[in-house]
């Protein structure tokens, strides 16, 4: 990933933070006592307003598997850019075998992506965009490669920034 995401980190102080249950799994440790159960929860939290992280929690019951994966998304938040309730670009990234492709949509399209990248773009903010996922469908690497292709996202402001132009020349060429 060549975005720097240091910049992009955001504190919990003040926000509105909504939580998404992505998936829930039975997991399993064998001893030699037998089997010993516990719960794996991934969970994606988001103001809607460009704000975005994602966690995993385990523990023996449902529910604090839940809360431990809120936790830990509230301290892996991240801000992404929205242009008019779509991204500003394509974007395609990679994780494991997880692979993802994001692309623009005028307003009252929806959000047409899967499972996993529905709940991260939801969570972020997005009304309008097409969206499909290849290869793996593990959540895990589908949240993960959701939010890596989110965090290469660059604004108009952002490229005039880097190019050391005016905004108007971004567009104008």
């Amino acid at each position: 990933m060549s975005t720097n995401t240091s910049i992009r980190k955001v504190k919990t102080a003040d926000l509105e933070l909504k939580d998404r249950l992505v998936s829930i799994q039975r997991v399993t440790k064998v001893t030699k006592g037998g089997r010993t159960f516990s719960f794996s929860a991934i969970v994606v939290v988001g103001d809607e307003n460009g704000i975005v992280g994602f966690g995993l929690g385990k523990a023996g019951e449902v529910t604090s598997a839940i809360s431990k994966g809120i936790e830990d998304a509230k301290k892996n938040l991240v801000k992404v850019p929205i242009f008019k309730g779509t991204i500003p670009h394509e974007q395609s990234a990679k994780y494991g075998g997880a692979r993802v492709f994001m692309k623009p949509a005028s307003h009252g399209t929806g959000v047409v992506a899967g499972g996993a990248m529905r709940a991260v773009l939801e969570s972020v903010g997005v009304t309008d965009v097409l969206a499909k996922s290849k290869g793996s469908s593990n959540p895990h690497n589908l949240v993960k490669a959701t939010v890596a292709a989110l965090l290469e996202m660059r604004d108009a402001y952002a490229v005039a920034a880097v190019r050391g132009v005016d905004l108007n020349k971004v567009f104008n060429g």
